[in-house]
């Protein structure tokens, strides 16, 4: 962070590789611009053209819809030019290395990179071969950032503000990136966070990053303001299919419940997506007026326009 000679904030970061390379700060000043794209969002044409002049390419070599649409809907609504890149039908398939086909993509005069990749490093790595803003829109289990943001967003838009706040993070810990972005972000901003789950997707990270360990679900639920289940990422544990008995004995010990509403009024319930109904949460629950998990999906656009925003060079909208 640093100020001008008026006092007012400038935004000096050029890339968003992950919230650990940002301030308490920086994400407070992202959330703040996120407002004002939120409320964009609600005019009768949601659109405004502070990318006008730049080229983004989203760069997708692992399957994604939200995070995939939201950020070419927000760079569209933003009047960007985007170029959408899939592994699938491009010359990697027949050999081309991922420099060679950042080289090759960064040569057609491109501003932005959003890119999300199956290895953790990926956005990092590819800061070192050209030199457009690169944005990790998830990486591995590493890194969620704008995920993380989103999250951080939403839980303003419900407590005002997150210093002090109770936040419980729940389910496949181990295999999640979501959980070390929101980890980092939250404990910058002052909350406490407490990690629940099967001690079999319970990796030693969480407790580094400043993270309480729970295997408790009654618990974790009678203690938090917040409660965010975490989908069971099946395709990520390949060939390990012993780290719990089955998805029904999960959702008895960690599933988020209708009698968990009405046990404990408080807690708010949020959701990264995809819901597997039944799993993490009774279907109810996901529908119920105590989860939030369609506005998450609402401020992701506003967050990502935010962010977009501030990497293009922006400084005031």
């Amino acid at each position: 962070m640093s100020e001008t000679a008026a006092g007012e904030y400038k935004f000096s970061k050029k890339h968003l590789l992950g919230l650990a390379d940002y301030s308490a700060e920086d994400i407070s000043y992202v959330l703040e611009q996120a407002k004002t794209f939120r409320e964009v969002l609600d005019r009768p044409v949601p659109k405004v053209p502070t990318l006008r002049d730049k080229t983004i390419v989203n760069l997708f070599y692992e399957s994604s819809t939200r995070t995939r649409l939201s950020f070419e809907l927000a760079q569209k609504r933003m009047g960007a030019d985007v170029v959408n890149f899939s592994s699938g039908i491009s010359s990697t398939k027949k050999g081309e290395s991922l420099k060679d086909t950042i080289r090759n993509i960064s040569s057609m005069k491109i501003d932005m990179v959003v890119v999300r990749h199956e290895s953790p490093g990926v956005p990092h790595f590819l800061t070192r071969c050209v030199e457009a803003a690169i944005l990790n829109a998830g990486d591995g289990a590493h890194e969620h950032p704008t995920q993380a943001l989103l999250d951080m967003f939403t839980m303003q838009q419900i407590h005002s503000e997150i210093k002090g706040k109770k936040i419980a993070i729940i389910g496949d810990i181990s295999h999640s990136r979501v959980v070390r972005s929101n980890i980092i972000g939250l404990k910058k901003l002052g909350a406490e966070v407490i990690i629940c789950g099967p001690k079999s997707l319970m990796p030693v990270f969480v407790e580094t990053l400043g993270a309480n360990v729970s295997f408790n679900l009654e618990e974790t639920l009678a203690w938090c303001d917040v409660a965010m289940a975490l989908r069971i990422q099946m395709e990520r544990m390949g060939a390990v299919t012993d780290l719990f008995p089955s998805l029904r004995e999960y959702h008895d010990l960690f599933g988020i419940k209708m009698a968990h509403l009405e046990k404990y009024p408080d807690f708010m319930i949020m959701h990264p997506g995809p819901i597997n109904r039944g799993v993490e949460m009774e279907s109810d629950v996901a529908d119920s007026d105590r989860a939030v998990i369609l506005n998450q999906v609402t401020n992701g656009l506003a967050v990502r326009m935010a962010i977009l925003y501030l990497l293009s060079g922006g400084t005031r909208i």
